[in-house]
C-alpha cells in the first residue's frame, strides 16, 4: 500500500523482503530476498539507496545505525525503532515524559511474575519479539500465572477501559507535526488483532483533545521523523493511557485510503521525504474490517462471500496478495464508508459475517 501510494509520485520504491513471494515483489522498483533482522542483508540492501524506511519495526537497528553514519537518511531514526522494540524500554520513555500511561513493573523469568500475584490483575508482555498480539498474556487471577512468560518483560496493571482508540501522528525534518483524527478500535477477544475500526471515534471532545495532545507529546519527545501509531485506553473515569506505538503505518490507519483527504501511507512519505504534510480530515465516516484467515483453514487462499461485498454500497476491498492463508492470518482489509454511523456498523457487521476466508486442500 506504501508503494503504491509512492507510484503516484513517480518515486522509486526498492524492497527487502524475507519471503521471496511477498505481495510487495511485483510492484517495487526492485526487489530483494533478505532477513530483516539480519545485519549483512540490511547493510548491504542500504548502501545504494537514498533514504531508508521500515513497514515493521522487527529490523537490524545495528544495520541501519551504521548506514546512518555513513550519511544516509533512515526515518524513523534507528534509535527510535530501538526503543519501541523493546517494550519495558518504551513503557521506561512514558514514565520519563511524563506520559500518562498504566502502572508496570520489570519481571525477569516466570518466576518473577509468579511473585507479583498482589499486583492482579495484569498483563505480562515480553521485553521483545511482540507484535500482532504475540508476547501479550493476560493474566486475571492466579490460576493464570501459570501462562507467564519464562522470559524477560514487565506486568502491568489491567486497565478497566471503556474503548481502545488510536491517533496517527506525522512528522517531517522541519518538525512539522500533524494529526490523523483518533480512531476507535474493537480487538478480538481472544487473538488480540484488530477486527473492526471506526472512524471517527465516538468519542466526547474533551477525550479528542487529550488524545490529540498526547500523539503531539509523544512524537515531538521522541525527535522522530516519520509516522506514528499510538494505541491508547479510554478509562471509565475518562483518562487516556498509552498503550503502545508503533513507528510505522499501522493498521488503525489503513481505513484512511478511503476516509481521509490524505492516506497514512501518503503522509508518511510526505514527512520521511520532508515534504509539506498534507491535509487529515474526515471526508466521510468510515470503518475497517480486518481479512483474517478462518479457523482450521491452511493453504491456498479462496475468498467466500466475495460477490455480496461487493454489491453492498461503499465497500472497498483491499486484499494483501498473499497466496496462503492461516488460522487468524491478516489476509486484507475492507474499508466502509458512509455518512450515516448507524448504517456503517452495520455494514461492518455484515462484512464480517459474509466474507469467510478458507483454503483448497493442499495437494498430495
Amino acid at each position: 500500500m506504501m508503494i503504491q501510494s509512492a507510484i503516484d509520485f513517480n518515486f522509486n520504491v526498492h524492497s527487502l523482503d524475507p519471503d521471496p513471494n511477498a505481495p510487495c515483489k511485483d510492484i517495487a522498483t526492485t526487489f530483494t530476498v533478505g532477513k530483516l533482522t539480519d545485519y549483512e542483508a540490511v547493510y548491504a540492501f542500504g548502501q545504494d539507496k537514498d533514504l531508508i524506511t521500515i513497514e515493521i519495526e522487527n529490523v537490524n537497528t545495528e544495520a541501519l545505525k551504521q548506514l546512518e553514519k555513513e550519511g544516509k537518511k533512515v526515518y524513523p531514526q534507528p534509535r527510535v525503532i530501538e526503543l519501541i522494540q523493546n517494550k519495558l524500554v518504551q513503557k521506561q520513555f512514558y514514565e520519563d515524559n511524563g506520559i500518562p500511561t498504566s502502572p508496570f513493573k520489570a519481571t525477569a523469568d516466570k518466576a518473577a511474575v509468579m511473585a507479583e500475584n498482589d499486583f492482579l490483575p495484569f498483563v505480562n508482555k515480553l521485553e521483545t519479539g511482540g507484535y500482532d498480539g504475540r508476547g501479550v498474556e493476560l493474566i486475571r487471577s492466579e490460576a493464570d500465572l501459570e501462562n507467564a512468560f519464562d522470559a524477560p518483560g514487565f506486568v502491568e496493571k489491567l486497565v478497566d477501559f471503556e474503548k481502545e482508540i488510536s491517533v496517527i501522528v506525522a512528522r517531517n525534518e522541519q518538525g512539522e507535526t500533524k494529526t490523523f483524527p483518533t480512531v476507535e478500535m474493537v480487538f478480538h477477544p481472544v487473538h488480540n488483532l484488530v477486527e473492526y475500526l471506526f472512524s471517527p471515534a465516538q468519542i466526547s471532545d474533551e477525550i479528542e483533545q487529550k488524545a490529540q495532545a498526547i500523539a503531539h507529546k509523544v512524537i515531538e519527545k521522541l525527535d522522530m521523523v516519520g509516522l506514528l501509531a499510538i494505541e491508547m485506553f479510554v478509562t471509565r473515569d475518562g483518562e487516556v493511557l498509552v498503550n503502545e506505538m508503533a513507528p510505522r503505518t499501522h493498521n488503525s490507519g489503513h481505513q484512511s485510503i478511503e476516509g481521509n483527504v490524505t492516506s497514512q501511507f501518503e503522509q508518511h512519505l510526505r514527512a520521511i521525504l520532508n515534504l509539506p504534510l498534507g491535509a487529515t480530515d474526515n471526508v466521510i465516516p468510515s470503518a475497517m474490517v480486518n481479512l483474517l484467515g478462518e479457523d482450521g483453514f491452511t493453504g491456498n487462499a479462496i475468498y467466500e462471500g466475495m460477490a455480496m461485498l461487493l454489491a453492498t454500497d461503499g465497500v472497498h476491498v483491499h486484499l494483501y496478495g498473499k497466496k496462503i492463508t492461516k488460522p487468524f492470518r491478516k489476509m486484507g482489509h475492507v474499508t466502509i464508508a458512509d455518512h450515516d454511523v448507524a448504517r456503517l456498523k452495520e455494514k461492518a457487521k455484515f462484512v464480517k459475517a459474509q466474507l469467510k476466508i478458507k483454503a483448497k486442500l493442499w495437494p498430495r
